[in-house]
């Protein structure tokens, strides 16, 4: 407001003086009669100069309004370039406000899809849950219903087999109670024939003995001429005879003999027999026909029998 108050005196001025001159023209004063002019100039020349001095000032005042809007202007220039620049500023930094809104709504978007398969993701997998854990459930009654079914059979096996043993242990106790009255009737038959065979045997061996010793007799008798027997080897082949009459041959025996040792008592009876070496089979033929004759023949002569009281004797089976 003050530079347009400090425009306004010098612009009056000057509007003054052409209006003055503007009067003058219309008016018809001529400037011909120098005189008058002359008065007139000589009169107005202080005004004039006074005017000539006061549009010195305006012209420097408009200069300086000049140079003040020139620079008013380059003001505004910069100011509406510092203005263009910060809109500039302004635009690129929404520009990049929106750019970056842009990114964070791509990187929202991106997060919503990535929850969203987080939560599709859990939901399927709370669903598979849900489903292992039906079938689990599931499979757990299947497996408590047949824990259940093997229990029933184990237990019916169980009390089957209770029920079997039961059975075969009654079947066992009347087997053996069979098998016991059996054995005792076996027992008393066995009993009974071992006393019949005794009697039968020692009847046989006293008859036999007494043959063997008629036999001997007999046959000892018809080789006198050829040879004297001693009383000890006269028994000793009365023992071998009767040994050789109770034994049980067999081919498989041919050409084998058996080494055994006899003790007898002062009747005959033998009180010890033992198989000393030889072949198995004869040794056990030997010895039970030993065992089965029982007494062998002794001598009445105690110097005979001293010396036949132990003996060994070989045993050889004579094949007809």
């Amino acid at each position: 407001m003050a530079g347009k108050s400090d425009l306004t005196v010098p612009m009056s001025i000057s509007a003054g003086i052409h209006i003055g001159f503007i009067i003058i023209l219309a008016l018809g004063i001529s400037f011909d009669d120098k005189p008058k002019v002359m008065q007139t100039a000589a009169a107005n020349a202080p005004a004039l100069k006074a005017i000539v001095i006061d549009q010195q000032k305006v012209n420097d005042r408009v200069e300086q309004l000049k140079k003040q809007k020139q620079d008013v202007a380059q003001q505004e220039k910069a100011r509406q370039a510092e203005l263009e620049r910060k809109a500039l500023e302004a635009r690129r930094e929404r520009e990049r406000e929106q750019e970056k809104i842009k990114t964070l709504e791509i990187q929202r978007k991106q997060k919503e899809q990535e929850t969203q398969k987080a939560n599709d993701a859990a939901k399927a997998a709370q669903a598979k849950q849900v489903l292992e854990k039906e079938r689990a459930d599931k499979a757990e009654v299947v497996r408590k219903q047949k824990e259940q079914e093997q229990k029933a059979a184990e237990d019916a096996a169980k009390k089957a087999a209770e029920k079997r043993k039961q059975e075969e242990a009654a079947a066992k106790k009347a087997q053996e109670e069979r098998q016991r009255a059996e054995d005792e009737r076996k027992r008393k038959e066995d009993a009974e024939r071992k006393r019949k065979a005794e009697a039968d045997n020692k009847a046989r061996q006293e008859r036999e003995m007494a043959e063997a010793m008629a036999a001997e007799q007999d046959s000892l008798s018809k080789t006198r001429n050829k040879q004297v027997l001693s009383e000890v080897d006269k028994y000793k082949a009365m023992i071998i005879a009767t040994i050789q009459r109770n034994l049980v041959v067999d081919e498989s025996m041919r050409g084998k003999s058996c080494r055994v040792f006899i003790r007898l008592a002062a009747d005959g009876f033998v009180t010890t027999s033992q198989t000393l070496d030889g072949d198995q089979v004869v040794c056990r033929a030997a010895k039970a026909s030993i065992n089965k004759a029982g007494r062998l023949p002794v001598s009445p002569e105690p110097a005979v029998y001293q010396q036949l009281k132990e003996i060994n004797l070989t045993v050889s089976p004579e094949f007809n």
